[in-house]
């Protein structure tokens, strides 16, 4: 809510863009979402989506805080060292804005739960490790009509894409991938590497991207941009865009 001359004061540098207002203020105020992962990636995006003003955050991560993620993670401090990522996530927001009512869930998300856990979201952000992972939350966004915003790194190439394959015409994130994926197989930042920096600019774009969900409608910077997948180069640097079309034989969103 606004309604308080301290909100007024924390959000009027966004309430004097003309591409957020105060209607776009009041939207992002009354929005909630649900980030999946709090590593790399979705820590940058926690804690921009929180400075944002959104109202209502749920953090759902299984994994534990180790002294490797700190160079990436930063949302976490040395004392969070063996904590619950969720947990200690979740205690980073309120501190830095108790109005905002955020949840942790300390679980392994999959088919089996995921449209539990996405039901009600306006958005959700999808910054976690694995394939499989992704594509049940994508099959469960599809389902529950919730737009997904997904960003992922491998070293230096990033990828960040607006999905809502619940919508006519539009792709979902496994018309993205397809089916191959759906394993628990995928290389890992301790096999890789990663520069902590780059993905903090891949969760950062996340963030902005879903920001742009969650304004569409009420403001002009609310274009979600759907199914544009943004290839973020970071050793170049350089950024392209390419245009994913819906697989007309996806299983999880065709004849949608």
């Amino acid at each position: 809510m606004l309604d308080g001359e301290d909100r007024l004061d924390r959000y009027a540098r966004h309430i004097v863009l003309p591409e957020i207002g105060g209607a776009g203020q009041a939207r992002l105020a009354a929005s909630h979402v649900v980030v999946i992962g709090a590593g790399g990636i979705g820590s940058p995006a926690i804690q921009y989506l929180a400075g944002a003003g959104v109202g209502r955050m749920t953090i759902v991560d299984n994994d534990r805080v180790d002294a490797s993620n700190l160079q990436r993670q930063t949302i976490f401090a040395a004392a969070d060292i063996g904590h619950s990522k969720a947990d200690a996530a979740a205690r980073w927001v309120r501190g830095f804005d108790p109005a905002i009512a955020v949840t942790a869930s300390d679980i392994r998300i999959g088919p089996d739960n995921a449209a539990r856990i996405v039901a009600g979201a306006d958005l959700v952000l999808d910054g976690c490790d694995n394939f499989a992972t992704r594509l049940a939350v994508s099959d469960a966004c599809v389902a529950a009509h919730v737009p997904l915003s997904s960003a992922a790194i491998g070293r230096f190439q990033g990828q960040i894409a607006n999905f809502a394959g619940h919508l006519p015409n539009q792709p979902c994130y496994r018309c993205y991938v397809g089916d191959a994926f759906d394993a628990d197989d995928c290389d890992t930042c301790a096999e890789q590497g990663v520069l902590g920096a780059f993905a903090g600019m891949a969760g950062c774009f996340g963030a902005m991207q879903g920001l742009r969900v969650l304004l569409a409608g009420v403001s002009s910077l609310g274009d979600p941009q759907w199914g544009r997948l943004h290839l973020l180069d970071g050793l170049g640097p350089a950024l392209r865009t390419i245009r994913i079309a819906r697989d007309p034989e996806c299983r999880a969103c065709a004849g949608g």
